[in-house]
């Protein structure tokens, strides 16, 4: 596709001896941006996750670049690899296999040895499975008033599984991760058994591909549905509600005054406020208050 013509995509400058960090689809080709595009056209090089993955991707819109591999496995050595090009006065991209690079997927490190190499980073933003999910989560966020927590993978040791289940449990927020098809089933009927029966969740299949399903239903009826589920097969995303409160079960204010007053001989501010929003469910802002308030009876002396 020829873009010259489209003078809004050179609104924002690309200087060279930057890395840009080009989101690319989870699935269907049509999400890439015309952006996304321009920039891979534009670009000196653009390192990969998977090469031969990125190579099709690339094949599909007629762009012919030189790309280097950096994965998991070779992140810090590829990262300066990168930073060496970018010293040439370079321009170059990133792209992992689908999605933004860095939401469960290697770029982090990469962006951290560029940062610390004191090279410019543009983020070049588009699809992401986090973000899909989260704009048809309807009923899993409404409570938690669109905060959430975004968790990755689910864990495969027994340990950090169990220990992830009770931060789902206790959490106010909406909790999203990602799962496997080999694990999803024991994953949905530990959810299952862990939380209250009419816990919402929805479960996000193979998102934007050609088997997309999205189905919302309460923690206890995932046996029923997994007895019927016609495939278990592709890439899952989970949203649970979040801990259910009201104004009943609040913890009254001299209960949590206690609280912060307890912890301020030995904590700062933002330290009581983040034990307190973790504990008691508080949001950040209500915690801090109240950590504030009791810092300032501390010095008064009451």
């Amino acid at each position: 596709m020829d873009m010259s013509s489209f003078d809004f995509l050179k609104q924002q400058e690309l200087p060279a001896g930057a890395l840009y960090m080009v989101a690319t689809p989870i699935g269907n080709l049509g999400d890439i941006t015309m952006r996304a595009l321009y920039i891979l056209n534009t670009v000196d090089g653009i390192a990969c996750e998977d090469t031969r993955h990125s190579a099709a991707l690339l094949q599909q819109f007629g762009i012919h670049k030189k790309c280097m591999a950096l994965h998991a496995h070779n992140e810090m050595g590829g990262a300066h690899s990168v930073i060496e090009r970018l010293a040439q006065n370079e321009r170059w991209a990133y792209i992992s296999d689908a999605g933004t690079p860095g939401v469960s997927d290697p770029g982090a490190k990469l962006v951290q040895e560029v940062q610390k190499a004191g090279f410019r980073i543009i983020p070049v933003p588009g699809a992401s499975a986090v973000s899909s999910a989260v704009s048809i989560g309807g009923s899993v966020l409404v409570n938690s008033e669109g905060r959430f927590q975004f968790l990755g993978f689910w864990p495969n040791k027994s340990k950090e599984r169990n220990r992830c289940i009770e931060e789902v449990k206790a959490s106010p927020k909406t909790s999203i991760f990602f799962e496997s098809p080999h694990h999803i089933k024991e994953t949905l009927l530990t959810l299952g058994q862990s939380l209250e029966a009419d816990r919402q969740i929805v479960v996000g299949r193979e998102l934007t591909k050609k088997f997309e399903q999205v189905i919302t239903l309460t923690a206890g009826h995932i046996p029923q549905w997994l007895e019927k589920a016609e495939s278990l097969k592709g890439e899952f995303i989970i949203l649970v509600a979040g801990r259910p409160t009201n104004a009943d079960e609040a913890p009254a204010h001299a209960t949590l005054m206690m609280w912060a007053h307890a912890l301020a001989p030995y904590l700062g501010s933002k330290e009581i406020a983040a034990v307190l929003s973790q504990v008691l469910g508080l949001s950040k802002k209500e915690a801090y208050q109240l950590a504030l308030n009791a810092k300032g009876d501390q010095n008064t002396g009451q």
